[in-house]
């Protein structure tokens, strides 16, 4: 039972952090929010076309709201639940092709 109080816990302190960060007040998901280096890149050229549209649609509305100082209405917030994963997956996909490719022609 303790177990399960501590998993209970455990997410609602996700949840709070989740809000706390700020992001979904934008209506942005986790994954927009990814540093764009080169294994973010790859990836993004993996993710079918419509899926990245919606991404930058998301990000541009994000930048201006924040350039008009303002957030989207309170119902529009990305919710906990329904963010989903959509592009880590393929990062750590990207990640280890490379990490499997650079050891491969280490040893070469």
């Amino acid at each position: 039972m303790a177990f399960r109080t501590t998993a209970v816990a455990l997410n609602s302190m996700k949840k709070w952090a989740y809000n706390m960060a700020g992001f979904n007040k934008y209506g942005l998901l986790r994954d927009d929010c990814l540093y764009e280096n080169d294994d973010v890149t790859e990836a993004l050229r993996r993710l079918p076309q419509n899926v990245v549209d919606e991404r930058n649609f998301r990000i541009v509305r994000a930048m201006q709201l924040s350039m008009t100082k303002t957030i989207l209405p309170k119902e529009e917030w990305t919710k906990w639940e329904e963010d989903q994963l959509y592009l880590s997956p393929i990062v750590d996909q990207v990640k280890k092709e490379r990490a499997e490719r650079e050891n491969w022609e280490k040893n070469y």
